[in-house]
């Protein structure tokens, strides 16, 4: 398993990190948000796009990203999330990809979330730019209506891994307590027999808060936790969250 570095924090690497969102709608929401989250006890900080009111002016973004950067002072995630996969935002595929581009070239960002399902031949471009100015990808899925089989949940996390993901992520949502075993089995088989970058898998919602936690058990590397408002149910507070993961420890 190959950790990924990103400014200080290794991921793989001991405790599963945690990553916080920042969803505010305006610029000021969002230099507020950031000025909270530099004080939490977290490792990471995700920035989702899609809920910026200037989302549609790409220069806008890149430039933003300087200043919650500069305030956080820690690793930045920029995800825009595709209405498809949860998100509350519509963007054409050439606009997505336009966005993450000029993001790239103009932004200030340690990562940046692709989706496994947009089109092959924009996403290989993506990854090779974003690796040619030094940024990590973060691949990932997201199902919110129900647990895909075993096989097909690591075939995706494959996938992901072999279009050149550093990272691979999948989120589903349980219907069962045996969907939230499911993803788990999945993630441990994935990670024991052919993970060569760090995973981050979760069962959403609170059926699914187990797998936010015990990550370091089946081998998922990060877990998402909320500042205040959620980006996806069953999100756990970052304070209560670090003492969970900091309990379960393993020796």
């Amino acid at each position: 398993m190959k950790t990924v570095t990103v400014d200080h924090v290794k991921i793989g690497e001991g405790l599963p990190k945690i990553i916080v969102p920042i969803v505010g709608k305006t610029t000021e929401d969002l230099l507020s948000e950031a000025e909270t989250v530099h004080a939490l006890d977290c490792d990471l900080v995700e920035w989702r796009i899609d809920f910026f009111e200037l989302v549609h002016e790409p220069q806008a973004v890149a430039k933003l990203s300087h200043n919650l950067k500069a305030i956080l002072e820690k690793p930045l995630l920029i995800t825009f999330r595709t209405k498809k996969e949860g998100g509350v935002c519509e963007l054409s595929d050439d606009d997505y990809f336009n966005l993450y581009k000029v993001i790239i070239l103009e932004g200030d960002l340690d990562l940046l979330d692709v989706e496994l399902f947009m089109p092959e031949k924009k996403v290989a471009e993506t990854i090779d730019l974003a690796h040619q100015n030094g940024i990590k990808i973060i691949m990932c899925n997201h199902d919110f209506d129900k647990t895909p089989e075993k096989n097909e949940i690591i075939t995706r996390l494959r996938s992901m891994q072999e279009k050149g993901a550093d990272i691979c992520k999948i989120a589903v949502m349980p219907q069962s307590s045996a969907d939230v075993l499911t993803l788990l089995d999945a993630t441990r088989e994935m990670y024991e027999e052919y993970a060569n970058v760090p995973l981050i898998t979760m069962s959403m919602g609170a059926l699914g808060m187990v797998s936010r936690i015990s990550g370091q058990v089946f081998g998922s590397a990060a877990t998402f936790g909320s500042a205040g408002t959620a980006s996806a149910p069953g999100q756990v507070p970052v304070v209560e969250l670090r003492k969970m993961l900091t309990t379960l420890k393993l020796s």
